[in-house]
């Protein structure tokens, strides 16, 4: 026999270390699609997804809340559970040490807006009363049902779909079953073999793609116009289209390089790093800021976010004017449904050795309660600066401009320049590390490889930093057109979480049995 490759199966060997071509299609095709759309009537493709993104919110707001709401009740049950002290991964100990997992853990989701925003929201919500609370906007009484706001939304619910019973399901499944790390294998326990090997199967993980891609993209787009605006105010910098363009390819450099050296090097490497950054930055802040006015506005925020969470993570269009549920509660909520597949393989990625307990406790817990203290620090002194009248961001929050937002904040805080500086920094890294971390999960889930292929790693890190600048050159409002599409791809991607509210809680089990932690007879339950 022959051991020559004929030309044919050397392609078809080719294509598949590149991925799934279903997958590809799929995805790659969405991509040109939407650039190609916008380009041929860029005011169509903006109304058609305004028209879809305000359905979308309106009729499946309630359900996309309550999803997160039992995820984290359920995965808090679970951390709680004799099951909680099995291991993921088939390692006795973790392969990452704790400091450097937490550090990847921490900048792979704040980056995804949280730095954008902790400037910004809590001041908004400050200035215009959220409807869960009454106190008059703008007094010394908003400042907690501000700041309680602002960790709803970025806190327990949103960091426990990203991480916590899906990445169990996938742990499970990969590292004991052999399955792959792709969103098809969350689907393993309803739609068996026929989704892990079917077309169904390929539909699924581009669905969880394009919503990633699409939540990516955004922040992505939105750094280049925030560093610009702060290269302009602060050095005079032209803040057109050359300067964003100049960033975005800085950017995509750092965290392409980044993704293509892995999970134990760059994407490692540059998570501990801006944690140090930010933590010398609280300290700053903490230090030289108006230190008791933001103890006490955490302590009474966070209190405020306890004692009315149920209320603030229920409320509908009903009890809340639909178009605020429509830009805050649903599109937040909507975006992290978009992302939780794929943070969540990354998420099992990077947990291998750790404790089920461990993993639901530092995603669903620690990493919010230390979202809310940065949220604190920087909103909170936002806050203290409006509420003393050193700044007015009234207009700009009003027109939704957080990139002034950020840079008012920052020049307003102690060192003035250099602190302003220094977060533009942060900032920056923060989207870097975002990039690449969903640049090697897209490459994991589209080859379904733990260790893709680096050129396509590459491949979709450059293919979302040259979205961003099409998109960029065609205005900023494409990017945030894009930036509301994910609340649309959040209904398929809701689809595919929705079984890890039994099956997660399952394979927690599966996996302490196996691991002999609880007995048979224990777990009877849950068979």
């Amino acid at each position: 026999m022959s051991s020559q490759t004929s030309p044919s199966s050397a392609g078809a060997s080719a294509l598949s270390r590149l991925g799934d071509p279903i997958v590809l299609l799929l995805t790659v095709g969405f991509i040109v699609a939407f650039v190609g759309l916008s380009l041929f009537d860029i005011d169509l493709v903006a109304d058609s997804i305004s028209a879809g993104f305000a359905w979308t919110a309106a009729t499946l707001g309630t359900y996309f809340q309550l999803l997160l709401l039992l995820t984290f009740l359920v995965a808090i049950g679970v951390a709680i559970s004799p099951a909680a002290g099995a291991r993921v991964g088939n390692l006795e100990s973790p392969q990452i040490g704790t400091f450097k997992w937490l550090s990847m853990i921490m900048c792979t989701l704040l980056a995804g807006g949280g730095v954008f925003f902790a400037a910004g929201e809590p001041v908004y919500h400050f200035v215009v009363t959220p409807p869960a609370f009454d106190t008059e906007a703008g007094t010394a009484e908003a400042v907690a049902g501000a700041l309680a706001q602002s960790f709803m939304h970025w806190g327990f619910l949103a960091w426990a779909v990203l991480g916590s019973l899906s990445a169990i399901v996938l742990a499970h499944a990969h590292y004991v079953k052999g399955q792959p790390l792709q969103p098809r294998t969350l689907l393993y326990p309803v739609f068996g073999e026929r989704v892990m090997k079917g077309v169904l199967g390929s539909v699924v993980d581009a669905c969880c793609v394009i919503a990633v891609v699409a939540g990516t993209v955004g922040p992505i787009g939105f750094l280049a116009t925030q560093v610009s605006f702060g290269l302009h105010e602060l050095f005079g910098v032209g803040q057109g289209y050359g300067t964003q363009l100049g960033i975005l390819v800085l950017l995509a450099g750092v965290y392409v390089t980044s993704a293509m050296t892995g999970i134990h090097k760059g994407i490692q490497v540059l998570s501990r790093f801006n944690v140090f950054l930010a933590l010398a930055i609280a300290a700053v802040i903490l230090l030289a800021g108006p230190t008791l006015f933001l103890v006490n506005a955490f302590s009474q925020g966070f209190g405020e976010y306890l004692s009315s969470f149920f209320t603030m993570a229920t409320m509908s269009a009903e009890t809340a004017p639909a178009w605020w549920m429509q830009w805050w509660t649903v599109f937040f909520f909507a975006w992290f449904i978009g992302y939780a597949p794929l943070m969540a393989i990354f998420v099992a990625r990077i947990s291998r050795g750790r404790t089920i307990r461990e993993m639901i406790l530092a995603v669903a817990v620690m990493a919010p309660v230390a979202t809310a203290i940065w949220f604190t620090l920087l909103g909170g002194s936002g806050i203290h600066y409006q509420l003393t009248g050193a700044i007015d961001l009234s207009d700009a929050l009003n027109n939704f401009q957080f990139d002034v937002a950020t840079l008012t904040v920052a020049q307003a805080l102690p060192g003035g320049p250099v602190m302003a500086l220094a977060i533009l920094l942060l900032t920056s890294i923060f989207v870097a590390t975002t990039g690449d971390s969903m640049s090697y999960a897209i490459a994991v889930v589209c080859t379904g490889h733990d260790a893709p292929n680096r050129l396509v790693r590459a491949f979709w890190g450059i293919a979302m930093a040259l979205m961003a600048g099409i998109l960029l050159y065609m205005g900023a409002g494409q990017i945030g057109a894009l930036q509301q599409f994910i609340v649309i791809t959040a209904i398929p991607v809701s689809l595919i979480l929705l079984p890890t509210l039994w099956s997660g809680p399952r394979a927690a089990y599966a996996l302490a049995r196996e691991q002999g932690i609880i007995a048979p007879a224990e777990s009877a339950v849950q068979k």
